[in-house]
């Protein structure tokens, strides 16, 4: 596909928006669907490190930004990273993660005893330079308007090794505006002197934004099947691949045996990503053999139909930072359940943090999902649905700037 464009400056001339959308994510994946919409009538191109089809999971039809950059020529250059954990993710994982699974667990096998072949490697995939992915360089463009990165996370920047982090520094001193969600990030870029305004995530503009079509995918296909199944509400549940090993699954299916049988509600067991690294198939059959009653397995991976899924459960529980944000911006009961990795639990513990409501329970452990799940399903309604008001008012004016500078 060859970029058509504009011969001169104008609001005509697409915006380039940057992030891992390029692989199979929840959040990944709505973000350039909800900044495309926010900047309409502009014309927008979704871009990732690969050129890669997420169309029929709901997603772009992305293109790779080393690809774009060659074909822009001496057009003027906007690009918007409109969220995610993308400041500390490596060329090398997210070429990994861009690969279907059997690839992927190849290329993992080969590479990860070597770190400079597998950044090679990496390169040598993409046709970028660096060694952070989601990070333009304002050189890889010949015209750089402004690059903007908003609502973006960084939680684990202290962690990363000299050169990286120096890298990621670099890259957003040379932005033209930066801002984060969460108190964690900003911290640790106002050390390194660069000021970043918070901003939630604009996926708390979900629900408001496509409202029409997660009601539409609600009726019909899978989400209207599980309505079918479970007529008396289900309890929307989802869990990364490293809560998967057999001692795991016993507690946690422990912990919803209890809660179903105290509510009487059905299970669904979805995936919130399919990227290699995240949801497991095979750990969530395992758990469904371990339920007093069989749970509904949802094999649905489109975004709509996950945004469904959640918006009419009775509760959702899970390791997914966008899982829990879009319950809460459906004023859905929910609980985020901690994983294992440490780094994926700081995550979620900075979101809480940093936005959560008083009527949120901090995240928990598999054990303590039962109590917790509980108390959850006895908030008050109208306690969630004005926390989900006020934080979508928030995002709507961190937004309303970042519009005033792309134009």
């Amino acid at each position: 596909m060859r970029l058509t464009v504009p011969p001169h400056d104008s609001a005509d001339t697409p915006l380039i928006l940057f992030g891992a959308c390029d692989r199979h994510n929840l959040g990944d994946l709505l973000f350039p669907r909800l900044a495309e919409r926010l900047l309409a009538p502009r014309p927008v191109i979704a871009a990732g490190i690969a050129e890669r089809d997420l169309t029929p999971w709901g997603g772009h039809r992305v293109r790779a930004l080393a690809n774009l950059a060659g074909e822009w020529s001496e057009l003027p250059a906007d690009i918007l990273h409109p969220g995610g954990e993308t400041l500390t993710c490596s060329l090398y994982q997210a070429a990994i993660m861009t690969l279907p699974p059997a690839e992927a667990d190849a290329a993992s096998r080969h590479w990860d005893a070597d770190p400079a072949g597998a950044l090679a490697w990496a390169r040598a995939q993409t046709g970028l330079t660096g060694g952070m992915a989601y990070l333009t360089p304002r050189t890889l463009f010949r015209n750089p308007r402004r690059i903007v990165h908003h609502a973006c996370g960084g939680v684990t920047l202290d962690r990363l090794a000299s050169g990286q982090r120096e890298e990621v520094l670099a890259r957003l001193r040379e932005a033209d505006a930066v801002s984060v969600r969460d108190h964690v990030s900003r911290t640790h870029l106002a050390g390194a002197g660069i000021e970043a305004r918070l901003a939630p995530d604009l996926a708390v503009l979900t629900a408001e934004l496509f409202a029409g079509e997660i009601a539409a995918h609600g009726r019909q296909g899978e989400p209207a099947a599980v309505a079918e199944r479970f007529p008396q509400g289900w309890l929307a549940v989802q869990f990364s691949a490293d809560l998967g090993d057999d001692p795991g699954l016993d507690v946690l299916a422990g912990q919803l045996n209890t809660i179903a049988a105290d509510t009487g509600f059905g299970l669904v067991l979805f995936r919130a990503g399919a990227a290699p690294w995240h949801d497991d198939p095979d750990a969530y059959r395992r758990l469904a053999r371990r339920l007093d009653s069989p749970p509904h397995l949802f094999d649905s991976l489109h975004i709509w139909d996950l945004c469904a899924l959640i918006a009419q459960s009775r509760a959702y529980a899970g390791t997914s930072l966008h899982g829990r944000i879009l319950a809460d911006a459906f004023a859905v009961p929910a609980i985020s359940l901690l994983p294992a990795e440490a780094d994926r639990a700081l995550k979620l513990h900075a979101w809480q943090e940093t936005w959560g409501g008083a009527h949120a329970g901090a995240p928990v452990r598999p054990a303590g999902l039962a109590t917790a799940l509980g108390a959850a399903l006895r908030t008050d309604g109208r306690q969630a649905r004005g926390f989900a008001g006020e934080l979508a008012e928030t995002a709507r004016c961190r937004w309303a700037e970042v519009r005033a500078m792309l134009g």
